[in-house]
């Protein structure tokens, strides 16, 4: 049988038109509901939705503290540092380090009293001069070139060793210092010997020879410059400073277009080039990033390539490897692999990153970010040999007040730092956290959360800057299952339970304090020295802390020398009412040794090649 066309089609429309009047709903109704319907839809997403985009902000409340009472504190700190000193000495010195569980050493580094030479200014700062006069014997007596020294690590004697006798001598001006440094810096030239310039792993100081591989980690091949700049400087010798300037001229030249204009993580030593598209500000990349503000700094602010690759550096940072946690709204910093289909997040975030937010202050506190062009410096003209996506994340930046979101993103990260502490039983950080965005959970890059948060009417502080409170757990036993939606709330699981009594926290919370005046981060400076204390001291020092996660952790037979040249530094000036080391006449080096701006005069200039 054949049916008319649209029969079926009409039988059904004519029925629902009569079951609705049957109703008393005619179609003048459903046209009214339906332009009803698009108005609160289009009211909703151009208005109520934007307005209504909200992180939350937890109220946080400070007891007020006297200066004395943080004086008395600061004294608590420099206790610490006698405490762990005195285990050093008695049981340790003149090796390298002790061992606080066993009371042994062990020579890392050397052999050459690396914790006193580390802890020279740490000394002098807190008034220490007994202990300071008796560590000068290994300053006095050291052998740098004997048979045990044939692979002596290049970056880390140099920013510890060369960065620890250079900074006393700027504090003290003793002349010893000076030329124990020279003897240093000298012996440990070899490593430059390479077709970029670019220093190796390692040095023979007996034979006068570098070796390692070809293939070198950014930080190791670029944390120098400030060591060799000023060694040169307080020696006149032209060959320390060229060894400090080979590295700008390198990444000066160095093809940088797929990279945003950030440093990778490994190099090719001897052609100078990036060997890999791995884009991290954490282990193995840290310090060669903190150089390129520091080295600008530290000469005065005239050399405006440091200048420029520092501006590309945190432009590529903010816009790309920076993220918001998808429960509690925490900001953090990450690392990627680049690939052709786009930049691929792992979401871990490091302990060895919270360095990050003290230099992103730094720079607030000590650059135009708001009038480079009073530097000569047209902003996002720095992003025209870049690929097009990367022009327009500078273009975003640029439409914000820079100054205020460098110091936006320092808060943020120094809070997040912090509450990697607070969050745990211990009260002491993890060394590695994996951040649960991405997959199933959404992944919000911070500028993103920005652009929001501006077109909402900029309601509430910035997304990840608003306080927040510690994430509380009962920390029983649990199932997979309810460990999986504990983490869910808290945002991470700990990936490296391990607190290593580094600096990195403390230095920005430090930082951030002298750049603000906000003395929350003195008060969370203070949580952090209470939690070292109850569980990392030992009868003759302090020590690693592993499962920090944990109410049953465990201490490890570790003492870093940095832990007194940088932790109970920072900790110590943190608490100090003076302003010891102000940020605007001196600059940290990656080991918390501080020197001294300084100019090149006019002679220096044409003798150097430096500006």
């Amino acid at each position: 049988m054949n049916f008319p066309a649209n029969l079926l089609g009409n039988n059904v429309i004519n029925k629902a038109s009569s079951s609705l009047r049957r109703r008393g709903i005619s179609i003048r109704h459903i046209a009214f509901a339906f332009t009803t319907t698009i108005a609160l839809l289009v009211l909703y997403f151009n208005y109520f939705r934007r307005t209504g985009y909200l992180f939350p902000v937890d109220v946080m409340h400070y007891a007020p503290v006297t200066p004395e009472v943080w004086t008395d504190r600061s004294f608590q700190v420099r206790d610490a540092f006698l405490h762990a000193y005195h285990g050093y000495e008695r049981f340790a010195f003149p090796n390298d380090e002790l061992r606080p569980l066993s009371n042994t050493s062990i020579n890392n580094f050397n052999g050459w009293a690396v914790t006193a030479v580390d802890s020279l200014d740490t000394m002098h700062m807190m008034g220490l001069e007994q202990e300071y006069k008796r560590a000068m014997i290994a300053v006095h007596d050291t052998n740098f070139s004997l048979p045990t020294n044939t692979r002596v690590p290049f970056f880390e004697t140099v920013i510890r060793q060369l960065g620890g006798l250079l900074s006393a001598y700027a504090l003290t001006n003793d002349d010893i210092l000076r030329t124990r440094a020279d003897e240093l810096g000298t012996i440990l030239a070899p490593a430059f010997r390479t077709a970029s310039g670019f220093p190796k792993y390692g040095v023979n100081t007996l034979r006068g020879t570098s070796n390692g591989p070809l293939i070198g980690s950014l930080a190791e091949i670029a944390s120098y410059q400030m060591e060799y700049a000023y060694l040169g400087k307080i020696t006149g010798k032209k060959e320390h400073v060229d060894r400090a300037t080979t590295a700008t001229r390198n990444f000066v030249k160095a093809d940088l277009r797929e990279y945003g204009g950030m440093y990778p993580m490994f190099w090719n030593i001897s052609s100078g080039q990036a060997k890999d598209a791995h884009l991290s500000v954490g282990a193995a990349s840290d310090s060669a990033h903190e150089y390129i503000l520091k080295q600008y700094l530290m000469t005065a602010r005239k050399d405006k390539a440091n200048l420029e690759m520092y501006l590309r550096f945190t432009s590529h940072v903010l816009n790309n490897l920076m993220y918001i946690s998808p429960n509690r709204h925490l900001l953090y910093v990450t690392d990627s692999i680049l690939y052709r289909t786009g930049n691929r997040p792992t979401h871990n975030f490091e302990h060895l990153s919270c360095f990050l937010p003290g230099l992103l202050a730094l720079g607030a506190h000590t650059l135009p970010l708001n009038n480079l062009e009073e530097v000569g410096l047209n902003f996002t003209a720095l992003a025209d040999d870049l690929l097009p996506r990367q022009k327009m994340g500078y273009d975003v930046l640029a439409s914000f007040d820079l100054k205020d979101l460098h110091l936006w993103a320092a808060e943020g990260l120094a809070q997040t730092c912090y509450l990697t502490y607070a969050d745990q039983p211990t009260g002491l950080g993890p060394d590695i956290i994996n951040m649960l965005s991405g997959g199933p959970r959404p992944e919000i890059l911070w500028m993103d959360a920005m652009q929001e948060w501006r077109t909402s009417g900029r309601r509430g502080p910035p997304p990840g800057v608003g306080d927040k409170h510690p994430w509380v757990g009962d920390g029983t036993p649990r199932n997979a299952r309810e460990r999986e939606m504990a983490y869910a709330m808290r945002d991470y699981y700990v990936k490296n339970a391990d607190y290593q009594l580094r600096p990195e926290t403390v230095e920005s919370l430090y930082i951030l304090y002298r750049v603000t005046g906000d003395v929350k981060w003195r008060h969370r400076g203070w949580d952090i020295f209470l939690a070292i204390e109850k569980e990392a001291k030992t009868p003759s020092g302090y020590a690693n802390v592993n499962k920090v996660d944990s109410y049953n952790p465990q201490q490890l037979d570790v003492m870093p020398s940095f832990f007194l040249a940088e932790t109970l530094k920072y900790l110590y000036l943190l608490f100090q009412e003076d302003d010891l080391i102000p940020l605007d006449k001196w600059v940290f080096n990656t080991e918390a040794h501080p020197f001294p701006v300084f100019e090149w005069t006019e002679e220096e200039k044409e003798a150097y090649g430096v500006s």
